[in-house]
């Protein structure tokens, strides 16, 4: 038998929300079987879970993590979805870089205002 999972064993483990697991599960990303309004989470739901947290660290939005994760194929090599990942990946970091070296013109200026700012304090004892 499997192991199975409450909404709250869920949310407990990870550190969320049950309204972000009910989200989730709105959202198509995951469906666990109900037993009244009992929601009874799989072990392939709790890696599903797992997955879209780990796309979420990453900066991928949900629908991106719902396109890769849906691309598995458990008697595939899953060539397709790990290109798909790798696009991904170059995609945001692509994004990052070019948010790393705004950031870094930004403390530049931070700085350069800075010293101006404690010369002009200087000058003016």
């Amino acid at each position: 038998m499997t192991k199975q999972f409450s909404i709250s064993d869920l949310a407990a483990e990870f550190g969320i929300t049950t309204r972000t697991l009910r989200f989730y599960e709105e959202k198509g990303l995951l469906a666990p079987k109900r037993i009244g309004n009992t929601r009874i989470f799989s072990s392939a739901q709790r890696v599903k879970l797992v997955l879209i947290l780990r796309g979420k660290r990453l900066g991928f939005s949900l629908e991106e993590s719902r396109d890769i994760i849906e691309m598995y194929d458990p008697l595939g090599k899953n060539k397709r979805q790990l290109q798909s990942l790798m696009e991904k990946i170059a995609e945001k970091r692509q994004i990052i870089e070019k948010q790393r070296a705004e950031i870094n013109s930004m403390l530049e200026d931070l700085k350069a205002v800075e010293k101006n700012c404690i010369q002009a304090l200087t000058e003016s004892k």
